[in-house]
């Protein structure tokens, strides 16, 4: 029998390599394994059986012909906003439910060729709006380190699947932290990639300015892969970057130092979780790491900052969705009702919330008051970042805990949004300067006699994702 606890990415690729156990064999042990979490965890929108185990075939015929591939025959969980061909594509949302896909988005090509093995869907906040996968149109999903209480979110559902190992990877979006907090919450790593280095070309639209695809697994190493893998300059996406040819170079001392904005962490967070967060800085220390305090004026305004433009770009991106098209229709007694009732009853209700704030700060009048002032602080933000990233008193990374608090109960903050978008307020930062950003593992807390999981958040210069695998590896503590 397959330990799928002890099992990363790369000791599975060792082992089907050396023929321990077969691609068929790993798949099928996820799949059961699933079946018996996943009624408890709704981790998985859908698992996709049939299909999973003849890509798992497929991925066998290759290895036994000689192939090798990090990725070759691994079993992925993949975030249900991002298209699989013939595959239903929810993006957690009632107006969906009986969208199914026509092409594969651009990372799943990629991961195809690869020979990576799709296990399902996984659940979601509805198209990535949310802080606790609980504004699934489905159904919340639940932590599998404590079922009272959230796995985070917006990727929730592909977080929880690794924690519970019934994934040994997984894809999700990160617009504000998506990726980083919930993968804090279940004690896995999460990254967001920099602004342009993945394509987002079949992946469902939300916040165009700061959204990416993000990479999910139980180790840096393993996320290191995956973002290797699906990362491309494609064509598809007319953000898409030439990666090599903006790859960042550190110096040696730029290398090893890292920045903790000081001010920004001074108020607000318990006493176990600043202890938390020393002890991770502690573990640079002792690898040999310069920890320094810098100054970032703007970063108080940053979560203020991507509730305004988050909005504004939501209430564009959703307008596609009428029912018209695709997705459901819900007749009414003319045209306009038509609209009003297969968006009012297809969209959920923080949906309809953003859909409206973002009208709102778009609408005549209020277009300066809000957009305009957002996106010139927003401005202000990026040179911050880039003052402490250049010079010779530059960081290699700026540290941060990924989140405030550990996982909360579910239910304690679905009717209280200003408290769930604080949940946001130390992720939201590299989304709004389009840094890359990942979240490792830092140990847990108790809370209630049980003991859960928190980040340890990293924020590295514009392509240099290398540095940023460097120093998260040396910072990474207890994986589940």
């Amino acid at each position: 029998m397959i330990d799928l606890s002890a099992l990363t990415i790369a000791k599975a690729a060792a082992a089907l390599r050396a023929k321990e156990f077969s691609s068929r064999e790993l798949v099928e042990a996820h799949l059961s394994l699933a079946h018996e979490k996943n009624p408890s965890l709704n981790a998985y929108l859908e698992l996709f059986e049939e299909s999973a185990l003849a890509e798992a075939d497929e991925a066998d015929k290759r290895i036994t012909a000689g192939e090798e591939g990090s990725l070759l025959g691994i079993p992925i969980g993949v975030k249900d906003n991002i298209l699989i061909k013939d595959k239903i594509s929810s993006g957690g949302s009632k107006i969906l439910a009986t969208h199914r896909a026509v092409y594969d988005a651009t990372v799943i090509s990629r991961l195809r060729e690869q020979g990576a093995v799709f296990l399902g869907r996984t659940n979601l906040d509805e198209f990535g709006m949310g802080s606790s996968t609980e504004n699934s149109a489905y159904g919340p999903t639940k932590n599998p380190h404590d079922l009272t209480r959230v796995p985070g979110g917006s990727s929730g559902g592909s977080t929880a699947a690794l924690a519970a190992h019934i994934a040994l990877g997984a894809l999700g979006t990160d617009t504000g932290g998506s990726c980083r907090q919930p993968a804090a919450l279940c004690g896995v790593v999460g990254m967001k990639p920099t602004y342009g280095a993945v394509s987002r070309y079949g992946v469902m639209p939300l916040g165009a300015s700061l959204n990416q695809v993000g990479e999910m697994a139980k180790t840096v190493a393993d996320v290191e892969t995956l973002f290797h893998a699906v990362r491309s300059h494609d064509k598809m996406d007319n953000i898409s970057c030439d990666y090599e040819a903006r790859r960042f170079k550190a110096t040696p001392t730029q290398a090893k130092r890292v920045g903790v904005p000081r001010k920004f962490l001074e108020k607000g967070l318990p006493s176990d979780v600043v202890a938390n967060f020393e002890a991770s800085l502690a573990r640079l220390r002792e690898r040999g790491y310069e920890v320094v305090d810098i100054e970032l004026p703007f970063i108080d305004y940053a979560l203020a900052v991507y509730y305004v433009l988050l909005p504004a770009e939501i209430s564009t991106d959703l307008a596609r969705y009428d029912g018209m098209r695709y997705g459901v229709y819900l007749p009414g007694a003319n045209l306009l009702k038509d609209y009003m009732r297969s968006r009012g009853e297809g969209f959920g209700k923080e949906s309809r919330r953003r859909i409206m704030l973002g009208t709102y700060v778009l609408s005549h009048g209020y277009y300066d008051a809000y957009y305009n002032k957002a996106r010139a602080i927003r401005q202000a933000i990026v040179s911050d970042f880039k003052r402490v990233f250049s010079g010779p008193e530059a960081v290699g990374a700026i540290a941060t805990p990924t989140t405030a608090a550990p996982a909360f109960k579910i239910g304690e903050k679905v009717d209280d949004p200003l408290a769930m978008y604080l949940e946001d307020i130390f992720t939201v930062t590299a989304n709004i300067v389009g840094c890359p950003a990942i979240s490792v593992p830092s140990g847990t807390v108790d809370r209630e006699g049980v003991r859960l999981p928190l980040g340890f958040q990293l924020m590295a210069p514009h392509f240099g994702e290398e540095l940023m695998f460097a120093i998260a590896k040396d910072a990474e503590g207890n994986t589940v």
